[in-house]
């Protein structure tokens, strides 16, 4: 949605310094590749060498930020948080597609089916029975929603997702094409020379405002719930086992695979392709590290890296150590050698 530089800068709480206050800013676009008629950011110091040639209209910086060679004819749209900012700039530029209240010919509702105010349900989607929608949410194009399944307000499942039956989601969640919310947890017991299936008869509850990536699987609990804490982000291609517990405002990073009846604490960050063995528990605000394997507890407010992982200053020590190897062994041959010629002078 076009708007007036002016009006940018007002609706996202920056002051204007420079450029043309009435030029017509169309779109967003980062700081290598914006045109004019464009608005981009600068954040970070690593990039403000391409502030000289950008040819964008105008450009969100901290309030403070040093910045020189801006090209004549650019704005500068200083603000507290120019990386919110830019957000706002971007959802506003940039709004998504209004989905308005109906349900296609083509999706089919089983019986029981309560749908709230302004829902849209897309062609081919499947609603199973007992299942209620909560108002102006979104049921898109060929998903499938299980029995028994409670979604509430303002959701968001994308085409082709699968939510199984007794799923329970919050307000606010969105659930990307391809995820599967609900299937059997990875339940067995060797008896007999073979692998005997533990039902899965629990459920997953996902809190107010998660939002789980593309082809992500959270498996349901064996007994209890599998849960996604208020808030939690969690991205694509993520394994969530059987009875977990994820806290509040939870980070999980795509390839990350969490084993079963894990306990992840609120504001836990887990990197990617990350690993997490079973009946571990991740303290609150702990960090585990990108392709980190963790085998037992972290403490809260730690940073593990490594394979089996560990503080992260010790493991990085050991890399250090480990990268000085090949010279040590160099070392320890010719020490060898000498001792060797003065064995045979003797």
């Amino acid at each position: 949605m076009p708007i007036i530089l002016k009006q940018l800068a007002d609706f996202c709480g920056a002051r204007l310094e420079g450029g043309d206050s009435s030029a017509i800013i169309q779109s967003a676009a980062d700081i290598t590749s914006a045109q004019p008629g464009q608005v981009t950011q600068l954040t970070n110091s690593r990039y403000a060498r391409h502030i000289k040639d950008s040819t964008a209209s105008a450009c969100f910086i901290a309030d403070g930020f040093a910045v020189e060679n801006v090209p004549e004819g650019m704005a500068l749209l200083i603000c507290a948080d120019p990386e919110l900012s830019f957000v706002k700039a971007v959802e506003l530029l940039h709004p998504a597609r209004i989905y308005n209240g109906q349900i296609a010919p083509q999706a089919v509702l089983e019986v029981n089916v309560s749908v709230g105010e302004d829902v849209y349900i897309g062609p081919y989607a499947i609603i199973g029975e007992n299942t209620s929608l909560g108002d102006n949410s979104q049921i898109h194009a060929g998903a499938y929603i299980g029995n028994n399944v409670r979604i509430g307000r303002n959701c968001k499942i994308y085409p082709y997702a699968v939510i199984y039956d007794d799923v329970v989601l919050g307000n606010n969640v969105v659930i990307h094409s391809g995820a599967i919310i609900g299937a059997d947890g990875f339940g067995y017991k060797f008896r007999n020379n073979q692998h005997v299936k533990v039902p899965q008869v629990g459920n997953v509850v996902i809190e107010d405002n998660v939002e789980i990536g593309a082809n992500t699987c959270v498996d349901r609990g064996a007994l209890g719930s599998t849960v996604i804490g208020m808030g939690s982000k969690i991205d694509n291609l993520v394994q969530i086992g059987h009875n977990n517990k994820i806290g509040k405002h939870v980070i999980m990073c795509g390839l990350t695979g969490v084993s079963g009846s894990c306990n992840i604490e609120d504001y836990a960050i887990l990197a990617g392709s990350s690993g997490i063995a079973d009946h571990v528990n991740i303290g609150q605000g702990a960090v585990v590290m990108a392709r980190a394997g963790v085998a037992g507890d972290v403490k809260a407010g730690t940073q593990v890296f490594g394979s089996p992982a560990k503080d992260k200053k010790t493991a990085y020590k050991e890399q250090i150590a480990l990268s000085k190897l090949p010279e040590l062994l160099k070392r320890v041959k010719m020490l060898e050698e000498k001792i060797q010629l003065l064995e045979a002078d003797k």
